[in-house]
């Protein structure tokens, strides 16, 4: 299994999962790049999904893998879905937690990939008054979540968090996808795929994304008692439980 992390988390946040899935497959969890002691060269940037996908085919070869399973949570979800775009053919099943990459709202956009005030958010980097202005008249208001207001102030409380949301998005920025697409090559080649979303989650919505499960021909849609920053953690201990019930 190849998995990939949130936005301002690290492969560490995989280790729970060892103890849930450990029994049925090995697990490669990568600190996606600005993230961990991973890292990406300028000359590379942005990057795009078939440079993603030679580096995948690269470390598939090194190591003798030649179909795997995919897992992503959050930002890792484009990771997931653009391996998922560019070699269909070698993916077994797909994990995907609250996933990005499918449909996100608009204030998640402005939290982790402001491109549409690109200059604007430059200036932030280094004088975040502004922004967190926003942000007060914003809850002051009762425009967005208030849950959606903490994380953006606590991916932003620092100017190393702001130069990683703002290399983030120049980064990743082209990790985009035609879904239909993507539907379609997932049900062409019959790859199981099961979605968990949390049930408090103002971030990842499942009102948003829960209808590109419906349009799988495997797909399963489950729904967690939780909210956005510890799912990845809540599904991991679900399906350790789930295991030891069944053994």
């Amino acid at each position: 299994m190849l998995a990939f992390h949130g936005y301002g988390q690290s492969s560490a946040y995989y280790e729970p999962m060892e103890q849930a899935l450990g029994n049925d497959y090995t697990i490669y969890a990568f600190d996606l790049f600005f993230h961990g002691n991973s890292d990406l060269h300028k000359n590379y940037l942005p990057l795009t999904k078939e440079y993603l996908a030679g580096m995948i085919l690269h470390f598939l070869e090194k190591e003798g893998i030649e179909n795997f399973a995919l897992m992503g949570f959050s930002m890792g979800g484009k990771f997931a879905l653009s391996l998922v775009e560019q070699m269909p053919e070698r993916v077994q099943e797909l994990y995907l937690i609250a996933p990005d990459g499918i449909k996100t709202s608009f204030w998640y956009n402005i939290a982790t990939y402001p491109g549409w005030m690109q200059q604007l958010f430059k200036r932030t980097v280094l004088k975040p008054n502004l922004f967190f202005k926003l942000l007060d008249a914003l809850h002051k208001y009762n425009m967005v979540h208030k849950s959606l207001i903490r994380f953006a102030r606590y991916q932003m409380d620092s100017t190393e968090k702001r130069l990683r949301v703002y290399r983030s998005w120049i980064g990743f920025r082209e990790l985009s996808f035609d879904i239909r697409k993507i539907v379609k090559l997932l049900n062409k080649y019959n790859v199981p795929v099961t979605m968990f979303l949390g049930e408090y989650d103002q971030i990842i919505e499942s009102k948003r994304v829960g209808v590109f499960v419906k349009s799988l021909d495997q797909g399963e849609l489950i729904i967690l008692k939780t909210g956005h920053s510890h799912l990845l953690q809540d599904v991991a201990a679900m399906l350790h439980q789930k295991r030891i019930s069944e053994v």
